[in-house]
């Protein structure tokens, strides 16, 4: 880390150059200044909602080097990495876990940079960093979700414990098409999956992928209708806003691509990814209509084929769902660093990730052990 260095929060993303900010974010989109602002300036993660920005910034000389997306939380809501135990633990001993401090994209299960910095002594400062501010603030503790590997080293030195997870994920080998896919997996889901996909075309659904500009206000309309169903059922509010969305494609059209699917010409169904680089990541789905195999081909093969049609290296399909295994995705471990004030909690949770590290290898194993994919010959 550079000796006259200077640390400070600031309360709003705009306070920071786009450029700046996104030449330490890189191409991971869910980072890139654009898509966090809109976030804010929509009303979606705001105070308001529980998601109060605390952007720790580092300068050396006055130049950027080093930033965290940091909020102070009254909710553990929109994160998927799951604490209500560890509120109701303190609770149940009469001290306060909320408000608390969090890194993370609001409401986006996807890995990606956190400690947004060149070098590693610069990442343990940032980790340290919020350290010193969540002390400042009083605050429970710290909790960095969906963390790339390159911050878990950091955030180990920097005192942090470790939390592993799972997401379904899909890799691309090189396939030339998705027939060449298909011939990778074993006869029972190769089988259901052409099924699958033979129904919801025997059903009269037609599919077209539309990416960037080809996305227009009324395809969005639909879209955004379809997500709001998608809530309604589960009697939940959506998070995010037809306004969000309307801005990340008026900023960053390139990285939304929209799977819609249709019947007798009309709107039925759709899919909203995003894509950087050679990766596409599964994010929002929804349906007016049920028809049998079309929530799975909308997310998961429509996505696939596109992957293969254009190159792409990954599919990351999102938080949960061991179904996605039976379409090609394949377990792949996730990671949360957390940072607890009190010592005594800070020994409970520790000993509570050992075991359930543990239990989370096993897990892991055992899905490996139920691959889709053909076993190579021995």
């Amino acid at each position: 880390m550079s000796s006259d260095v200077v640390i400070r929060v600031v309360q709003s993303i705009e306070d920071v150059p786009a450029d700046a900010w996104n030449a330490l974010a890189g191409d991971n989109p869910f980072v890139q200044h654009a898509f966090l602002h809109a976030m804010h300036e929509t009303g979606c993660a705001a105070k308001r909602t529980g998601w109060q920005p605390a952007y720790l910034l580092m300068h050396a000389d006055e130049v950027l080097v080093g930033a965290m997306p940091l909020y102070v939380k009254s909710h553990s809501r929109g994160e998927y990495v799951f604490d209500h135990a560890w509120a109701d633990a303190f609770a149940r001993h009469g001290l306060e876990y909320y408000p608390k401090l969090l890194c993370a994209v609001p409401f986006s299960p996807v890995t990606g940079p956190r400690l947004l910095a060149r070098t590693q002594a610069d990442r343990v400062a940032l980790a340290r960093g919020a350290i010193a501010f969540a002390r400042q603030l009083e605050l429970s503790s710290i909790h960095v979700l969906f963390t790339h590997d390159d911050d878990l080293a950091a955030l180990t030195e920097a005192g942090y414990m470790l939390r592993e997870g799972v997401q379904f994920h899909w890799e691309n080998p090189g396939f030339a098409t998705f027939d060449d896919f298909l011939a990778q997996m074993n006869q029972e889901k190769r089988k259901k999956l052409k099924q699958d996909r033979r129904r919801v075309r025997e059903a009269g659904v037609t599919y077209r992928w539309l990416r960037g500009e080809q996305i227009d206000d009324a395809a969005l309309d639909f879209f955004y209708q379809c997500y709001e169903n998608t809530y309604r059922e589960h009697w939940n509010s959506p998070y995010l806003s037809r306004a969000f969305f309307g801005q990340v494609h008026a900023t960053m059209p390139d990285a939304l691509l929209l799977v819609m699917a249709e019947r007798d010409g009309e709107p039925l169904a759709c899919a909203l990814n995003v894509v950087s680089g050679d990766t596409m990541y599964g994010r929002y789905w929804g349906t007016t209509d049920f028809v049998s195999g079309m929530h799975f081909e909308t997310c998961y093969a429509q996505g696939i084929e596109y992957c293969i049609a254009h190159g792409l290296r990954s599919f990351e399909g999102g938080a949960q769902g061991v179904h996605k295994m039976s379409r090609g995705l394949l377990p792949t471990p996730t990671w949360s660093a957390h940072w607890i004030a009190d010592e005594r909690f800070a020994q409970a949770i520790e000993d509570f990730l050992d075991r359930e590290t543990s239990a989370m290898d096993e897990h892991i194993g055992e899905l490996e052990a139920h691959t889709p994919f053909k076993r190579p010959a021995s």
